[in-house]
């Protein structure tokens, strides 16, 4: 059965660090694109990142360029997104997904989600 689960999540002051993990079983990561959404309370759900097949490329929402960066781990068939520089308006759940050989900004192109991990920045 294909799954994805996510972990790293937690509480961190604002201009801190997490990295955030994205561990596929039951199939190979490196056979997808692989996005990162994140949903804030009362919000949609928005586009963070993604890392395609194809070539590697990477693409990150505008307000995350140059504190979020995405990668991936084919050994361990896991995808990760390290995220500094951290902003309270960064708070929400931390969703990854599967699609494709190519990334998209939107969410309802991919098929396989993971259940979620909860990021809060807070002092």
């Amino acid at each position: 059965q294909l799954q994805l689960v996510e972990s790293g999540g937690g509480l961190v002051q604002p201009g801190g660090s997490l990295r955030l993990s994205c561990a596929a079983s039951g199939f190979t990561l490196d056979y997808y694109a692989i996005g990162w959404f994140r949903q804030a309370p009362g919000k949609e759900r928005e586009g963070v990142s993604c890392i395609s097949n194809s070539d590697g490329s990477t693409y990150y929402a505008d307000s995350m360029k140059g504190r979020f960066t995405i990668s991936r781990d084919n050994a361990k068939n896991t995808v990760y997104l390290q995220m500094n520089s951290l902003k309270p308006e960064d708070t929400a759940v931390y969703y990854c997904a599967a699609r494709g050989v190519l990334c998209s900004s939107l969410q309802y192109d991919y098929a396989y989600w993971g259940q979620g991990t909860q990021v809060t920045v807070s002092s």
